[in-house]
């Protein structure tokens, strides 16, 4: 998924001044940040720690205090505050902001009213889940039949504890034990009390082993419900509520993060056992959707995580319909380089039994072989149709037209509309034009020849280190057709555009976020990290880059003029053109050759 720059959030959400970005940043402490997730340990000016986004044993991962940036040396993952918390956590940009709002007790702006309205709700409902989930957790421990469920199924008292897996007892107001007021509206607008049409308040859990739904910040915000005696449902989902959306939320995802980095991968099965057994058996990597189907939000939130998810669905109609869903909502949130894909399992079986009878190397084998997204696609579409035939063939390139209209991936498109050429019988111009697929877009910097990198490159590192010094940068030096040079003016402007307020090194960085010129800034800051410049020679370092910057426009202007005379001689040359080539010749003639 692209990220999204600083002055475009997301959808929906309003604009976050610059200011509030450059206050938070200033007030937040990188260091401690990710202290909290990771042990750091100091390594001279900087701290270092193994990597948390690929598995290594030697630290490679380098925080910097002075920068309040943090790189990757293995793996290249770099960042500030904000991007940490969006790697790390799966957050949102908007959601990055208000969770470090919230640990400096700072209001986002564009919040504020919502926010101010809403905070009392919000932390209500917050502390009620809380409250309720170790009720729950507390009630298992004397439910010998929930307990017995539990075991038989193969769960440990260890992976119960790690899902806060508790029971809801059978009876019609046992809620009442752990909140002082059962008539609260809060309960009912929490989704743990229901009200019949003659009044009468009931819990909404009753006789179920309950699985808490977490949020990104281990906050319960839900539960999902798994009937233990007869009757329906048998599995109960609380309702939407403040807190909850269902077409946002995974289960497990806070429980799996360490295993979602180590494997890449993210397995999305369809019940919360089949996560829970999925732990068990040591494959921690698994998260389930919540009773609907898979969504666009889903797949964005995993893909922030990883690079591959499979789903993993039983092999019967149901399963093969829940898959196919899933196909669809996935087409427009996969980005370039990540990948899909899909295993579907015996039909007497789900993860769950499978894992049991197999063990996890049987499973994790047929994870790694999982047909990918295009290989379903194809099959899926060739089944309802009559590959013998003109008409049968013709249908498949219909069915897939809205398909591939869809997708937002070139090279997986083009691959698509070359296996549907080979298996309709049209040529792949005819499939792209029957299929009305018009090229995508992308924006992406020019492919010019990069000019002087040997000086514009450490120009970029100057002021990324000392900003102060942009207003000392005459931009029009810069060549015209240069990757750099457009990169150092953009820095350039930027710290213009602050005004006297001197912009933080991780600041800039963010202003900059989602730029075309992002990617080049963040390595020239990741290259800093390993040699900064000297504080005391700084100023001398940028004088003589823009001394060379100079030098090198007199050259240019010289080589014109020059070419000018020799076509029209000196008397084509104006009066001001004159004067530049008598006092270039001047200067050539004392340095020997070079003006």
């Amino acid at each position: 998924m692209p990220r999204v720059g600083a002055a475009g959030l997301l959808q929906g959400a309003a604009l976050i001044p610059d200011t509030f970005i450059q206050e938070l940043l200033y007030r937040v402490d990188l260091v401690n940040l990710i202290d909290g997730y990771l042990p750091l340990k100091k390594s001279g000016a900087n701290f270092a720690a193994c990597c948390p986004f690929h598995s290594e044993k030697s630290p490679s991962f380098t925080v910097s205090p002075s920068k309040q940036f943090y790189h990757c040396f293995g793996c290249g993952a770099h960042g500030t505050a904000i991007g940490f918390l969006m790697e790390y956590s799966g957050l949102g940009f908007v959601d990055a902001i208000r969770e470090l709002a919230d640990r400096v007790g700072l209001q986002v702006p564009e919040d504020a009213g919502r926010r101010a309205r809403d905070a009392p709700k919000i932390t209500a409902l917050t502390e009620i889940m809380a409250r309720a989930a170790k009720y729950y957790y507390e009630q298992l421990k004397r439910s010998e039949k929930a307990i017995s469920y539990l075991k038989a199924r193969g769960v440990s008292g260890e992976i119960a504890q790690k899902f806060a897996i508790g029971y809801a007892p059978d009876g019609g107001q046992s809620l009442a034990a752990a909140f002082d007021d059962y008539g609260a509206t809060e309960l009912q607008v929490a989704g743990l009390v229901g009200k019949s049409d003659d009044g009468r308040l009931y819990d909404r859990f009753r006789d179920r082993v309950m699985f808490p739904i977490m949020n990104p910040k281990g906050e319960t915000i839900a539960f999902g419900g798994r009937l233990l005696g007869d009757g329906k449902p048998k599995y109960l989902n609380s309702p939407e509520t403040p807190l909850f959306e269902k077409g946002h939320e995974v289960f497990g995802l806070p429980q799996a993060r360490v295993a979602l980095r180590d494997k890449d991968t993210a397995i999305v099965v369809e019940g919360y056992m089949d996560v829970v057994a999925l732990a068990q058996h040591g494959v921690g990597n698994a998260v389930a959707t919540l009773g609907t189907a898979t969504t666009a939000t889903h797949v964005q939130k995993l893909l922030r995580q990883v690079d591959r998810i499979v789903y993993c669905f039983d092999g019967d109609a149901a399963g093969r319909k829940a898959a196919w869903r899933a196909l669809e909502n996935s087409l427009e949130a996969l980005p370039e380089q990540k990948s899909i894909g899909f295993v579907f399992l015996p039909e007497a079986d789900d993860p769950d039994s499978f894992v049991r009878k197999h063990g996890r190397e049987a499973f994790e084998r047929m994870i790694g072989q999982a047909m990918p997204l295009s290989e379903f696609l194809l099959r899926e579409l060739a089944s309802h149709c009559d590959m013998t035939s003109a008409e049968g063939k013709a249908k498949l390139v219909a069915e897939a037209r809205p398909l591939l209209g869809r997708l937002q991936t070139p090279l997986l498109r083009l691959q698509l509309v070359k296996r549907l050429a080979a298996a309709s019988g049209f040529s792949q111009p005819e499939v792209e034009r029957l299929c009305d697929l018009r090229p995508i877009v992308r924006a992406a910097p020019a492919r010019v020849p990069r000019q002087a990198p040997s000086l514009l490159r450490p120009l970029l590192r100057l002021l990324l280190q000392k900003p102060q010094l942009a207003p000392g940068l005459a931009l029009d030096l810069l060549p015209e057709h240069s990757t750099e040079a457009r990169a150092v003016r953009l820095l350039c402007e930027t710290i213009a555009a602050a005004g006297q307020q001197p912009l933080a090194y991780p600041v800039l960085l963010e202003r900059l976020r989602g730029n075309e010129y992002e990617s080049l800034l963040r390595d020239a800051a990741a290259e800093l990290m390993q040699a900064p410049f000297a504080e005391d020679e700084i100023d001398a370092e940028f004088a003589g880059a823009v001394k060379q910057l100079l030098e090198g426009e007199h050259k240019r202007v010289f080589a014109q003029l020059q070419e000018k005379v020799q076509k029209l001689g000196v008397n084509g040359l104006s009066s001001e053109e004159k004067r530049q080539y008598l006092v270039a010749l001047s200067a050539r003639g004392r340095s020997g050759g070079a003006p």
